[in-house]
């Protein structure tokens, strides 16, 4: 660790929405005054899986993206913190002691405005303050963000995507929201009707809302326009399945089975639904790559 002085924005920091981002922010603001480092600590997993394993909090997003999203967001580092039973079970009043311990150069910890931390959840934004005034700890808190008449948070953000309410959960993470996986075969029935598609291997903990999408695929640092289908695909399956990422690639050389990539969610165009046969889920298909091809500003 660099003898710098270190600025520690904390948090589970799931999604790293606009309100995460102004933790970080002020951490930023701290060590630039100073020529000091910022650093983000999050916990991994999130501390819900020990405290709730029975309805634990589903992840936005792999700690992976939040971790590139805190570093975009001007974190030097990010450390991940393992969220177990020893952790949990610091009490509030030795928390403190535990980040002066664990970063002996910290000068100060930026934290939003309803942060909770030790055994039971038994410190607040308060006893933070005044804790870390006694080791030498400036603690500042960070006013939530509002969007829309409310705060921003990650709850909202999943009650969003849960909804369908895509382009709201978008504004709130700043950045679109994005699935992660590698390609895998398929069974190939949209190229009978002349719609190919690049299938995700992709579970995440949120299932956001089954439906059509007009999204862009990153792979190999191009960003490939397509429209995608997200659910059970209730015209070609008849009995229980997976949920499946199918994308149909608008413009550009699609990616082939093994292939890692991403998917940028960017509008949420309709619901997903059961056609009468192939040829009217052709002709849907049709319809709704023509809007993405509007919402993604291709001309032709």
């Amino acid at each position: 660790m660099s003898r710098q002085g270190l600025h520690l924005a904390l948090g589970a920091f799931d999604g790293v929405h606009l309100g995460h981002r102004a933790v970080v922010r002020s951490a930023r603001d701290a060590a630039s005054a100073e020529a000091g480092v910022a650093g983000a600590l999050t916990y991994d997993p999130h501390p819900s899986r020990l405290l709730r394993p029975e309805s634990p909090t589903p992840a936005i997003l792999k700690a992976g993206q939040n971790e590139e999203r805190l570093l975009e967001a001007g974190a030097d580092f990010v450390h991940r913190q393992a969220f177990d039973a020893e952790h949990a079970a610091i009490e509030a009043a030795d928390f403190p002691a535990w980040l002066r311990k664990t970063f002996p150069a910290l000068r100060s910890v930026h934290v939003g405005e309803n942060f909770r931390y030790g055994r039971g959840r038994g410190g607040d934004v308060g006893t933070l303050v005044a804790q870390g005034r006694d080791l030498g700890i400036e603690v500042r808190p960070v006013p939530a963000v509002r969007l829309a008449d409310e705060a921003v948070s990650s709850s909202r953000i999943r009650q969003c995507l849960a909804a369908g309410e895509l382009e709201l959960a978008n504004a709130m993470l700043l950045r679109p929201y994005e699935a992660e996986g590698t390609v895998i075969e398929g069974r190939k029935i949209g190229r009978t009707i002349g719609f190919p598609t690049v299938n995700l291997a992709w579970e995440p903990e949120l299932r956001p809302a089954f439906g059509v999408y007009a999204v862009e695929l990153v792979f190999r640092g191009e960003a490939l326009p397509a429209v995608a289908n997200y659910g059970l695909r209730p015209t070609v399956e008849s009995g229980p399945v997976t949920p499946l990422l199918e994308t149909h690639v608008l413009r550009g050389t699609a990616p082939t089975t093994g292939d890692a990539l991403r998917v940028r969610w960017i509008r949420r165009l309709r619901p997903e639904r059961k056609f009468a046969d192939l040829t009217a889920l052709q002709a849907q298909i049709a319809q709704d790559s023509a809007q993405a091809r509007q919402a993604l500003g291709l001309l032709g």
